[in-house]
């Protein structure tokens, strides 16, 4: 894989339910991170006193969280709908070269900003909630 434009990385938002999705207009920076629980089985009987791991065991979770100007009424007022009426759409995230996550996830915070000066800025952290599906690029 070669480098990528960090813009290339999106966050997509479905729009109706119905798989139609759009990219959430204005983001300038975006960010996915994948988490697994472990759980600790060592006991008095393992190897040389080395901690051993359940195989397959734990919660798995992803967390998305972006940052950006607003740019378009639509995805922005979709957000805000979402996070009000405590929904769980799906959302798809594309990195360039690697593929498609995709699932339902929990807008967990919006946060409005904006300076004297500045332009009005709003930061949005998403988490899972439900089983995610990943599709690698062709």
């Amino acid at each position: 894989m070669v480098a990528q434009n960090g813009k290339d990385l999106l966050v997509k938002i479905d729009m109706t339910g119905d798989g139609l999705f759009e990219t959430v207009a204005g983001l300038r920076a975006t960010r996915i991170s994948f988490n697994a629980e472990t759980v600790d089985v060592t006991s008095l009987d393992s190897t040389g006193g080395w901690r051993e791991l359940l195989n397959g065991g734990g919660v798995k979770t992803a967390a998305i969280s972006g940052s950006g100007v607003f740019k378009d009424e639509t995805t922005d007022e979709r957000a805000r709908q979402i996070f009000f009426d405590g929904e769980t759409p799906n959302f798809q995230v594309i990195v360039p070269d690697f593929g498609t996550m995709e699932g339902p996830f929990q807008i967990a915070s919006i946060e409005y900003a904006g300076s004297h000066n500045g332009e009005a800025t709003y930061e949005l952290s998403l988490a899972s909630a439900g089983e995610l599906a990943f599709t690698a690029a062709i």
